[in-house]
């Protein structure tokens, strides 16, 4: 997914304010499920809630104002009840690394009581795992 930096994303000094990359990682891993079928509002409705459990960021450089970024997202450990992607956030006019992130994700019922992963989710995260293995 690519996301340009606007000036609403940015600090004083003119940079990406750490939090902002939450938001394009959130928008990313949407945009994942919805290219490989899935909406997150249609599982929300069926039952299936995907809440954040834990979130490990390395920001190593800074993202500026009017830049075009590329955040990719690839899967790459599923368990019975969550799993976890790594996120990264890709300069895409040098290709250089800005942030990277891993980010585990639990499957709960709307009442948050954990529950297994639905098998076609499950199967398109492994898929992944196998391509890249």
């Amino acid at each position: 997914m690519q996301v340009r930096v606007y000036y609403e994303d940015t600090d004083a000094a003119g940079i990406v304010y750490h939090a902002n990359y939450l938001k394009f990682f959130e928008r990313a891993r949407t945009e994942f499920l919805r290219d490989n079928g899935f909406s997150v509002s249609e599982m929300a409705a069926e039952g299936h809630v995907f809440p954040v459990i834990r979130m490990e960021i390395d920001l190593t450089a800074p993202a500026r104002h009017d830049d075009l970024l590329t955040i990719l997202t690839v899967p790459v450990r599923v368990g019975g009840s969550s799993f976890t992607l790594r996120q990264q956030v890709k300069h895409s006019g040098n290709g250089r690394i800005l942030v990277e992130a891993l980010v585990t994700l639990a499957c709960v019922s709307p009442t948050l009581k954990a529950k297994r992963i639905p098998g076609e989710v499950r199967n398109i995260l492994e898929n992944f795992l196998e391509s890249t293995a």
